[in-house]
């Protein structure tokens, strides 16, 4: 099987690309912006012209799209999330190779959920701020191609290789400075959220398991469970060996905050006031992820102290 994985680099392109290399039966092609991609592409600013002739000449019979922006303004996230999808829509349209596409959504294109509940496929999206919109509309253009296609709403991925701009790996960050410093006190803000996540390596497998199913539409890749980012926080002091004591700063929702010894004021990391949670899904998300049981064949394996043990084994060595 001929596979074109677009976004190879990315957090979760790397560890889908071990997967698929790790399957023989699998032959890879990676398409991207580095200079390490077998064929260098923007899907940002390329046009659906040449990547129908590289389809056409490689004739892939999937396409695996992780590329994407998290950060940024709507203007950039909307040009790598929704423009690049138009365009690796519509070349999969002109080609002749008639290729599957599993797309890689995220749970933010629901927005804000009821605590207490877990979000299925068919709950309304509303997503709370620019990521998520623009995610949205990049699934909504996979939905209406009319494309063997299914898209994959994956919503905290956490483990190695976790962005250092994620709420964990701040969290990794602020113990391993406290830790290293020899604080015996760890004051932290934001813990309040309460998020799905699942482990990288889980996300892979789901993403291979797409590949070779026949599914279409939306599904959801998570836990099935949502922890407090305080009850995380506790858990990888436990992983860490910190024996400090771990303090919450009082404050409005956003961005993780950390202090060592007294609290302090990071107007980089401060929340866009029109969202008060940064990822606009509000206080609560869990997953419902029955359908990724049935259509996948695909169950989480790795729990969240195993992502948390290797998050900290990396900021660990930077010690």
């Amino acid at each position: 099987m001929r596979v074109l994985l677009i976004g190879a680099n990315g957090y979760l392109g790397r560890f889908v690309a071990d997967r698929l290399l790790a399957d023989p039966a699998v032959q890879l092609t990676a398409l991207g912006r580095g200079d390490d991609a077998d064929v260098r592409f923007d899907l940002a600013t390329g046009s659906p012209g040449a990547l129908t002739r590289f389809l056409d000449a490689v004739h892939p019979g999937v396409v695996i799209n992780c590329a994407g922006a998290t950060r940024g303004g709507a203007r950039e996230l909307t040009r790598h999330n929704t423009v690049a999808v138009a365009t690796v829509c519509e070349a999969l349209r002109r080609s002749g190779c008639g290729a599957r596409l599993v797309q890689i959504g995220c749970g933010a294109e629901y927005g804000p959920s009821q605590p207490g509940s877990s979000t299925a496929e068919d709950a309304v999206p509303r997503p709370g701020g620019p990521y998520g919109v623009s995610k949205l509309a990049a699934t909504e253009l996979v939905l209406g191609s009319g494309l063997d296609a299914v898209v994959l709403r994956v919503f905290s991925p956490a483990g190695p290789g976790t962005p250092a701009g994620s709420p964990l790996g701040r969290l990794a960050e602020a113990m391993r400075r406290a830790m290293q410093s020899g604080d015996g006190e760890l004051k932290l803000g934001g813990l309040g959220a309460q998020r799905d996540f699942v482990d990288v390596r889980d996300v892979a497998r789901a993403v291979h398991a797409a590949s070779l199913s026949a599914a279409q539409g939306v599904i959801n890749i998570g836990s099935g469970r949502a922890v407090r980012l305080r009850d995380a926080a506790a858990v990888l002091a436990r992983v860490a060996g910190y024996g400090g004591a771990l303090h919450e700063l009082d404050g409005p929702p956003g961005p993780l905050r950390a202090a060592i010894g007294h609290p302090r004021t990071d107007p980089d990391h401060a929340a866009p006031a029109a969202y008060p949670y940064p990822d606009g899904c509000g206080s609560w998300q869990q997953a419902d992820v029955r359908t990724a049981r049935d259509r996948l064949g695909w169950r989480p394996r790795i729990n969240l102290e195993e992502s948390l043990a290797d998050i900290w084994m990396e900021a660990a060595c930077r010690i």
